[in-house]
C-alpha cells in the first residue's frame, strides 16, 4: 500500500458496517495474519506480534491465573468501543471472568470485561494509538483498567477510574522491574522484573 492511500484510509471517515466488511474480507483473503482496528473513524492495521510480544502476553497471562485462577486472558478478541460502540479493536489482551465471551460474535461488548491489555509495537502509529487514542476509548467504554507495556519506555502504565467521554482519570506507571499493584476489583500485584527479558 502506498503512504498516500494509507494516508487517505487513515483519514478518512467510513461506516462500523464497512469497516467490518473490510476486516472480514482482509482475515479471509490473509488467513487472519492482517487484522484491523477502528479507532475515531479511522482503519488501523494491528501489526503481527513478534516472539517478545507473545511472551509478555503469556508473562502477564501466568500472573493473572496465580493471583486470580477464575478469570481468563482472551487474545486477538474484539471489542466495540468508543461512544455509541463505534469503535473496533483488538487489545493484545482482555480479562473476563471464566467463559465470559462464550457465544459472543467476533466483537463483542466491553460490559464485564475487567481489564485490558496492550504490549506496544515499534511502528509509527504506536504513540497515537496505544499512548492516546485507546485510553479515551476504553475508559470511555468503562473498562475498570487499561494496562499499557510500553516496550520502547520500558514502563507499564495502568489507567483507572473510567469515565464516559475523558477516558481515565488515573494513570500509575512503573519502569520495569518494579511491582505494580492492580486494586480491586482485579486485586492482584504484577512483579514486572521478567519484562525487561522482552525489549530490544
Amino acid at each position: 500500500m502506498t503512504v498516500m492511500a494509507e494516508r487517505e484510509l487513515q483519514s478518512a471517515q467510513m461506516s462500523v458496517e464497512e469497516f467490518e466488511r473490510i476486516a472480514e474480507s482482509a482475515a479471509r483473503e490473509t488467513d487472519d495474519t492482517v487484522r484491523f482496528e477502528f479507532v475515531n473513524g479511522r482503519i488501523g492495521v494491528k501489526k503481527v506480534p513478534d516472539g517478545d510480544h507473545n511472551s509478555i502476553v503469556l508473562w502477564l497471562m501466568r500472573q493473572c491465573m496465580q493471583g486470580r485462577p477464575d478469570l481468563d486472558l482472551y487474545q486477538g478478541q474484539g471489542l466495540k468501543v468508543e461512544e455509541y460502540r463505534e469503535g473496533r479493536v483488538r487489545p493484545d489482551g482482555v480479562l473476563v471472568p471464566r467463559r465470559h465471551f462464550a457465544g459472543h460474535g467476533e466483537w463483542a461488548d466491553p460490559a464485564g470485561v475487567i481489564l485490558v491489555v496492550e504490549v506496544t509495537s515499534y511502528d509509527s502509529d504506536t504513540d497515537r494509538r496505544d499512548r492516546q487514542e485507546k485510553p479515551v476509548a476504553y475508559g470511555a467504554a468503562g473498562i475498570p483498567f487499561y494496562l499499557l507495556v510500553d516496550r520502547a519506555d520500558h514502563t507499564v502504565t495502568l489507567f483507572s477510574d473510567p469515565t464516559p467521554g475523558v477516558g481515565y482519570r488515573d494513570t500509575h506507571k512503573e519502569a520495569f522491574g518494579a511491582r505494580l499493584t492492580i486494586p480491586q476489583p482485579l486485586g492482584i500485584e504484577l512483579d514486572t522484573e521478567e519484562l525487561k527479558h522482552y525489549v530490544d
